[in-house]
């Protein structure tokens, strides 16, 4: 995987808030092939990592988020929003936005907000890329996370990460749909950005418009 490429450091005034990796220290694991369905659509698919068997004794927490891919067309071809944040050791990842769904919120409309908080990007969902799910555990309990993963097309607004409720994303920006396998941090991140890619390609009115670009 080709290392990220270097983002400047915190906005002045905000510390660098620690983030953690993905539960379990690992990256998560999806198959493109079970997210694309037939030409000219997706299929969502759910794919999970079981539980430890050390830890089946522990009670189970639901826990379900949703964010995704907004996407501009730019003069080079379309875009996507992506943060950028901190691990716990330090280290600068690339990630798509994402949060927990609030209140009585569907997956799409908190996709939506998550999306417009961490980015600043206002967006509407065109279609949905797949369902990522999976456990990690805590000391005294163990926790089943579904995220929801949609493609949203890019209304308006200014890309920053300064409306971030909680300060983790140290910037927000784009970057080409074709570099995202590049950019991004998470290999499940990476395989959406493939399954997106095919939906542009495949069906570029999904953005409402004609023709959003060639898409390597």
């Amino acid at each position: 995987m080709s290392s990220p490429a270097p983002v400047p450091g915190p906005r002045r005034g905000r510390p660098a808030a620690p983030v953690p990796v993905p539960p379990g220290g690992h990256p998560l694991k999806v198959d493109p092939a079970r997210l694309a369905g037939p030409r000219g659509t997706t299929t969502p698919a759910v794919v999970g990592v079981a539980p430890s068997g050390t830890t089946t004794h522990l009670p189970v927490y639901d826990e379900t988020s949703a964010g995704g891919l907004v996407v501009q067309i730019a003069p080079g071809g379309p875009e996507a929003a992506v943060i950028v944040r901190r691990n716990r050791g330090g280290r600068l990842e690339w990630c798509l936005p994402k949060g927990h769904l609030e209140g009585e919120e569907t997956p799409e409309q908190a996709a939506v907000r998550e999306i417009r908080e961490e980015t600043g990007i206002l967006g509407t969902v065109r279609t949905r890329l797949g369902v990522i799910d999976y456990w990690f555990s805590g000391e005294d309990h163990r926790v089943h996370k579904v995220v929801h993963h949609f493609l949203l097309r890019a209304e308006g607004g200014t890309i920053t990460a300064e409306g971030d409720p909680d300060g983790e994303a140290e910037d927000a920006l784009w970057v080409p749909v074709e570099q995202l396998t590049e950019r991004l941090s998470y290999p499940n991140e990476q395989r959406l950005a493939v399954v997106a890619q095919q939906v542009l390609r495949r069906t570029p009115e999904v953005l409402g418009h004609p023709d959003p670009g060639a898409v390597e």
